[in-house]
């Protein structure tokens, strides 16, 4: 029977106020589930669709002005990047239709269980948890090893970790994305921001994070005393340099794509409907709209899938996805974050090969949610992605075809 590594990361039952991989804290300061009452979600009646705007269909909001909303200071994001029990389980659920699944957690003693285990092939979902290529610390053990492994190479995962690498690699194949500059100092700072040139509002961020990790509202910045205040912030908390980069006033989307080569596909686009936030949120997908304001008790109907949009946007942003896919070498599966322009021109504004793929289909989890649109079972998805990434090496399962 073919052996299937799985490897993972497992939040752990709390977060600590230092972390490390081991310590553990206070399961409270979690950020809360994003569980949905279908009951509570708001009628097609209360908001209209965003899509479906005058203007050639492109969606354009405007940034409204900002509003006292519940922030995510204090509430600790440092685990926000790995699973749940839940998830873990149902990924190793859907694996067992293909093989023995034999669980490797991506802790310290990960490099010698695997070596013991020896599988046949690894499953990778596990995210790390220290320094700037800790997503492909799984993969480059694997290829040590020579294992073979789902997903994309240490190389690709890394690029794709790094906003700024990404954003480099996209303009030199020239593939649409926001202009962008990296302030790694207060001295970078001061100069952007005393720089007359500089046009606002822009977007802040930090260069290697994942799951909205150090982006609130408070990052849409709409003057210098603004991009100061929220840039030294973010150099402070997460100690790597800031992203800031021109703010794309239009729709956005996230896109799922399973393959590899010229049979990689785009799933069913996923829209954000920015008109679901709390009156005067910005339109963008962070921190508040992923923990804080989407509770059981009042949920956000933020995504729609398929996206309504016009047939020439939607074949625009498949070709500008794939384009992405290609360039920054993703395997097998990844999703890709678009936004539109003024314009309505789509725009690279993340790629992210190690996507969320929470199994409840009350979660917001945006991977599943278009494998769905697509026909495609969670059990599926999954299996997909093992799928093309055995037929790409050559290692053969128990049973099945890619779907």
């Amino acid at each position: 029977m073919t052996r299937i590594g799985f490897a993972y990361n497992q939040k752990p039952d709390s977060t600590p106020a230092s972390p490390s991989a081991t310590d553990a804290v206070d399961a409270d300061d979690e950020p809360p589930g994003t569980r949905r009452d279908q009951r509570s979600r708001p009628s097609s009646a209360e908001h209209s669709n965003p899509f479906t705007a005058t203007g050639g269909g492109t969606g354009v909001v405007a940034p409204p002005a900002p509003a006292p909303h519940p922030a995510a200071a204090g509430v600790s994001d440092v685990y926000a990047e790995w699973d749940a029990p839940e998830t873990i389980d149902a990924v190793a659920r859907a694996l067992s239709a293909l093989g023995e699944v034999v669980r490797l957690e991506a802790d310290a003693d990960f490099p010698a269980r695997l070596r013991d285990a020896r599988p046949d092939i690894v499953f990778n979902i596990a995210e790390g948890l220290h320094g700037p290529n800790r997503e492909a610390h799984v993969p480059a053990i694997c290829e040590y090893y020579g294992i073979p492994y789902s997903g994309s190479d240490p190389l690709t995962l890394s690029l794709c970790l790094h906003k700024g690498h990404t954003k480099r690699m996209l303009a030199a194949h020239g593939i649409p994305t926001a202009a962008f500059t990296l302030v790694e100092s207060e001295a970078d700072l001061e100069r952007l921001a005393a720089d007359p040139r500089t046009v606002y509002p822009r977007f802040v961020k930090p260069v290697q994070e994942g799951s909205s990790k150090g982006i609130t509202e408070r990052n849409l910045v709409r003057d210098a005393h603004e991009l100061r205040q929220r840039t030294r912030e973010l150099l402070r908390d997460y100690a790597q340099p800031v992203l800031v980069e021109d703010y794309l006033p239009g729709a956005e989307f996230t896109c799922g794509v399973l393959g590899n080569g010229p049979a990689a596909r785009v799933l069913p686009i996923v829209g954000m409907r920015f008109d679901t936030l709390p009156a005067g949120a910005a339109p963008i997908y962070g921190y508040e709209a992923k923990w804080i304001w989407d509770r059981p008790d009042r949920p956000l109907d933020i995504f729609e899938c398929p996206a309504r949009i016009p047939a020439p946007l939607r074949t625009a942003i498949e070709e500008v996805v794939l384009a992405a896919y290609h360039a920054l070498g993703c395997r097998d599966w990844s999703r890709i974050d678009v936004r539109l322009d003024a314009h309505g021109t789509p725009h690279v504004i993340e790629i992210n090969p190690l996507p969320g793929i929470l199994p409840d289909p009350a979660d917001n989890s945006c991977l599943p949610k278009a494998a769905r649109a697509a026909g495609l079972s969670y059990d599926e998805l999954i299996q997909a992605c093992l799928l093309h990434a055995a037929e790409r090496q050559g290692v053969a399962l128990e049973r099945g075809s890619v779907p």
